[in-house]
């Protein structure tokens, strides 16, 4: 076989796969280095190919996580053997009559939701960044040891639990304890990626959720943490999400397969963001978004945190079982370009919110607000009309996660507009069938086909399934408006589709109501900083550019943005202000029209006198309205 072939005989292996053993130990808590190696019982007789992924599902950036490890050797038996790089993250060790051994020592620096971050205070592990693929033996069972680390070594010489919806590999020697260091199962190499890990001394906190246990686990320094608040919350959101796809089971997926459900927190002074696995989710949050005892009030940093876990916990049905089908399944040395995430992201941002508000969690009112917050972001956009959501779906890898200053004028989010689609979507299904059928009936249809027996069929969502799919699931042809909303640039009739369930959209002028320049500030270097500037706007119109440090206004100097902020308050629209600014070590000087706010915040509140109708379709959507008596 060619030294550089990656393909593999299935035939040349047995019918009953031998389990793939790994193990993973932090070796140099202070150097951020753990240690993970894979034995390999029945190797490729012409040698054993093994790779890294490049990319973690969810995330579509090809991230090549095999940068990180700095050293990589294989044995068989004792002895040493070759181990031949074929590609940046693909080896071929050499052919070896028994078990090969093939270990690592990868620097786990990243903290984020994507990949490994290790130091004294605790462990966040994604098996994408540290588990080899055994080509050819994807389908094998594996085992992973945990090794618990020096104690000596750690934060306050504190011994560290193990906190995972990985099941423990019962029956087995040295079979982990419950939230303890030792053995676990994943049944195969995908399951084993799916399954993150966080180990350490976190606030813990558990509850039940229909029959399904689950756990909150918070990493980092949170004085005063209400976590039994933060629970209280979370289970009625998940339980709003299990009877919304399982109405009469009342059955979380995940229960066949995993002990339990895992939410893992890493909070730090201003971090945010989310990604899904098939029993858990890995979360970034900052420490002043969530809630302290003896604070009752909700903030809007807890909403948003809410907002994220809701957001994430939808995906365990939206995306980790239903998925498009190039997804089934994923090819993670590669990209893999759908136009569909508009569907898998966007509805998930669509019912973030949405189930916050059947789950109690916020009123009408509030919900009402952030969606007229979503509304504001994407009408400000002027990638909105260059860009459809689908293609922005198919350009996730190159445009959306490679976003530079330009990113706001050419392309559209898959999220917030996704989500604006899928309302677009749900209020003229309502309106259409007098409240008979919603987008709610969408979603059920495609988890009974594409995800309830997703790991038994593993179908997935074919890119040009949607309309009809809707059609059959609610009897209304959408065709038409797919075309032009998701696959075209038009921005559908919010203000028809929120009327006809007794809403009024008013729109007034985006920031303060001062003159606007088109463009976004921030402090820099003693002036101001050009982040951005809006295409078509004034900024856009005089020269200005992003990277450019403004130093005066009308003779003036400005030192930071609130004082630029300041001389705008005092002018008018229609005022030509004479800035002079840097751009690189040459000084130009620019004429800016100041002009007026444009009309992009977006209010939705109820009508006054809304018809029967309107009124009885706001309540099948939203639910009572709590300001009624």
């Amino acid at each position: 076989m060619p030294a550089n072939d990656t393909t593999l005989d299935p035939a040349s292996f047995s019918d009953q796969p031998t389990p793939i053993r790994y193990r993973l130990a932090p070796t140099d808590l202070a150097g951020h280095r753990c240690e993970v190696s894979v034995v390999i019982q029945n190797p490729h007789e012409d040698g054993q190919i093994v790779s890294l992924p490049a990319w973690i599902p969810g995330s579509y950036l090809l991230r090549d996580f095999a940068r990180q490890i700095e050293r990589i050797e294989a044995r068989c038996g004792r002895r040493r053997v070759p181990l031949y790089k074929l590609d940046k993250h693909t080896w071929r060790a050499a052919p070896c009559k028994g078990a090969l051994t093939i270990t690592c020592t990868i620097y786990a620096w990243d903290l984020s939701v994507r990949a490994s971050h290790l130091d004294e205070s605790h462990g966040f592990f994604n098996g994408t960044s540290l588990f080899l693929r055994v080509h050819g033996q994807e389908s094998a069972p594996c085992l992973l040891e945990l090794v618990a680390p020096d104690a000596r070594l750690t934060s306050g010489n504190a011994a560290w639990t193990v906190h995972t919806s990985l099941p423990s590999a019962a029956g087995e020697p040295g079979a982990a304890r419950d939230h303890g260091f030792g053995l676990y199962r994943a049944p195969d190499y995908d399951a084993l990626l799916d399954h993150p890990i966080e180990m350490g001394t976190p606030q813990v906190i558990r509850f039940t959720a229909h029959g399904a246990e689950h756990e909150m686990v918070f990493t980092g320094v949170i004085p005063g943490l209400d976590l039994q608040r933060i629970a209280d919350d979370t289970r009625r959101i998940c339980e709003a999400q299990i009877a919304f796809f399982e109405p009469e089971t009342r059955k979380a997926p995940f229960l066949d397969s995993a002990p339990r459900y895992v939410f893992m927190t890493m909070v730090t002074g201003d971090a945010y963001g989310g990604l899904e696995h098939r029993a858990s989710t890995a979360l970034m949050a900052s420490r002043a978004d969530l809630p302290v005892v003896g604070r009752p009030e909700q903030s809007e940093g807890y909403r948003t945190f809410l907002g994220l876990v809701s957001h994430e916990y939808f995906h365990t049905w939206n995306v980790k079982r239903i998925k498009p089908a190039v997804f089934a399944p994923y090819r993670l040395d590669a990209e893999s370009h759908t136009r569909l995430l508009w569907v898998f992201e966007g509805f998930t941002s669509y019912y973030d919110d949405l189930m916050l508000r059947r789950a109690g969690t916020i009123d009408r009112a509030t919900y009402l607000e952030l969606l007229g917050g979503n509304l504001s972001r994407v009408l400000a956009g002027p990638g909105r009309k260059l860009q459809s959501v689908a293609e922005s779906s198919f350009d996730a890898w190159t445009k959306f996660y490679r976003q530079d200053e330009n990113a706001g004028n050419a392309i559209v989010s898959y999220y917030t507009k996704g989500g604006l689609v899928a309302l677009a979507l749900d209020l003229a299904i309502r309106e259409r069938s007098a409240g008979r059928r919603s987008l709610d009936d969408v979603m059920r249809l495609m988890w009974r086909r594409y995800g309830r027996d997703f790991d038994t069929v593993g179908l997935g969502l074919a890119e040009d399934a949607m309309p009809a799919l809707v059609e059959e699931a609610t009897g209304i042809g959408l065709d038409r408006e797919i075309r032009s909303w998701a696959e075209g640039i038009q921005d559908p009739p919010f203000a028809e589709l929120l009327a006809s369930h007794g809403l009024r959209l008013t729109m007034s002028p985006a920031g303060d109501g001062h003159p606007w320049l088109g463009l976004r500030a921030t402090d820099r270097d003693g002036g101001v900083g050009v982040a951005t500037v809006t295409s078509g706007g004034p900024g856009h119109a005089a020269g200005l550019s992003a990277g450019d440090l403004l130093i005066a206004v009308d003779g003036l100097r400005v030192d930071r943005a609130a004082t630029l902020d300041a001389m705008l308050a005092r002018k008018r629209a229609g005022a030509r202000l004479r800035i002079h600014a840097f751009r690189g070590d040459v000084l130009r000087e620019f004429e800016v029209l100041a002009a007026p706010p444009p009309r992009t915040r977006a209010r939705i509140e109820p009508e006054p006198k809304p018809k029967a109708q309107e009124r009885r379709l706001l309540s099948g959507w939203l639910g009572r309205d709590e300001t009624r008596k």
